[in-house]
């Protein structure tokens, strides 16, 4: 089977409204997709920079798949939490971004958006807190129905990521 490693770290956020952020995260792939080793979800520290935009995280990813072909690629999808004075979370943001299919270092700038809701809701949440989430996560990476949302523009998760391919061409794998 061909393989992929990818190797990185999840380096910070950056152009949020507040700082106390942390960010969830995950890797998805598809059916022909088989972790062999390593962990496809995890959770940051929260970080809380005084004097500073850039909320440094620098949480490692290491992850080696098997696959048998190129459908399903793996997606990186991030949740970025905002912990507020008292030490309760709140979720800021949604995002993702396709793990590059060419070996190297990559440098990825995940954009990350947050739903609209209605005026009372948008009301609600001003004066109480918190934040609007998706019923079915799996919006956040899959096109499916994601048109169909009115969102407002967050900031950015900033990625390293090393991508190391093997035996693609011995199975007949063109990259």
């Amino acid at each position: 089977m061909a393989e992929v490693h990818v190797i990185g770290q999840l380096s910070g956020g950056s152009e949020f409204p507040d700082h106390r952020l942390f960010c969830k995260w995950g890797i998805h792939a598809g059916g022909a997709w088989k972790l062999l080793a390593g962990n496809k979800e995890g959770q940051t520290q929260v970080d809380n920079p005084q004097n500073e935009e850039f909320a440094a995280w620098c949480h490692p990813i290491d992850l080696h798949y098997a696959t048998k072909g190129l459908q399903g690629w793996p997606r990186l999808h991030v949740q970025v939490w905002h912990q507020d004075g008292f030490g309760r979370n709140e979720l800021y943001a949604y995002g993702f971004a396709h793990i590059p299919s060419s070996p190297g270092l990559h440098s990825i700038e995940c954009t990350t958006w947050k739903p609209n809701g209605t005026l009372k809701e948008e009301l609600m949440q001003y004066f109480v807190g918190g934040c609007l989430q998706l019923k079915n996560p799996d919006l956040i990476y899959s096109g499916a129905d994601r048109y169909k949302l009115h969102t407002t523009a967050m900031g950015k998760v900033h990625v390293q990521l090393s991508i190391i391919l093997r035996n693609f061409d011995k199975f007949g794998i063109e990259s």
